[in-house]
């Protein structure tokens, strides 16, 4: 069965194939959003590159420079290092499917964002710097 965790802003996120079933090729997994859902924040990766094929609604996609709107269909590739960001801006839910390769362990990482929610873990800026470090999450102003 596919592994899933719900994320803070209530976006439902489905690992549906991980690197571990791809023998570590790509991560392909589903992101189904709540309207008005909230994003990752501008951030960027070195070592992996992410793709984000939009499926239904409207989601609000960042290119490194520009936010534009993308709908079902639309396809926007990041290559390792590009600045990216993604949220749902509309008044109604949007599903995206998101491919990153090669295939890290991306499901641990939104996980454990997951758990510091529920839990309400209180996270210094240390701590958010090595959980990011540990998963090629960069953070950047944008």
């Amino acid at each position: 069965s596919i592994r899933s965790v719900r994320m803070s802003s209530g976006t439902m996120a489905r690992f549906v194939a991980p690197g571990s079933l791809t023998g570590g090729r790509y991560g392909l997994f589903r992101w189904d959003m709540p309207a008005r859902a909230a994003g990752a924040g501008a951030h960027f990766h070195r070592t992996f590159s992410e793709s984000f094929y939009v499926l239904d609604g409207t989601v609000s996609l960042f290119n490194g420079q520009d936010w534009g709107l993308a709908e079902a269909g639309d396809f926007l590739y990041v290559p390792e290092g590009g600045i990216h960001d993604f949220r749902n801006d509309a008044d109604a839910p949007a599903s995206m499917l998101i491919l990153f390769a090669p295939g890290v362990a991306r499901e641990a990482y939104f996980e454990e964002l997951a758990r510091i929610a529920a839990t309400g873990r209180a996270m210094t800026d240390g701590d958010w710097a090595e959980l990011y470090a540990r998963y090629d999450q960069t953070m950047v102003d944008a």
